[in-house]
């Protein structure tokens, strides 16, 4: 175990797992990606949505509607569609 980690991870390892396969990292603000940025068909004029937006390599970012310009996140296609599928299953349901 290395003394700087309390897991001993090094930290290069934990983070490598803070970005996504596209070397976009997490976090990075979401204007500083020039994506063009789409939201649901069942966002409301509100700003309560989430918005997605395909990178260069594939992979897709995500933000807050209310914060364009905060945090974006980025996952892979494949993250993106594993979340997409348990939606559909229902199985995040019981969070709203």
């Amino acid at each position: 175990m290395r003394p700087d980690s309390p897991n001993g991870a090094h930290r290069a390892d934990r983070d490598s797992k803070e970005t996504a396969v596209s070397g976009v990292r997490n976090g990075v603000r979401a204007g500083q990606l020039g994506a063009r940025w789409i939201k649901s068909r069942h966002s409301n004029a509100e700003g309560n949505c989430v918005e997605v937006a395909p990178l260069p390599d594939g992979s897709i970012a995500m933000r807050n509607s209310r914060d364009p310009d905060g945090p974006a996140l980025v996952y892979t296609a494949a993250e993106l569609a594993a979340f997409l599928a348990g939606a559909k299953d229902g199985e995040f349901d019981h969070l709203v």
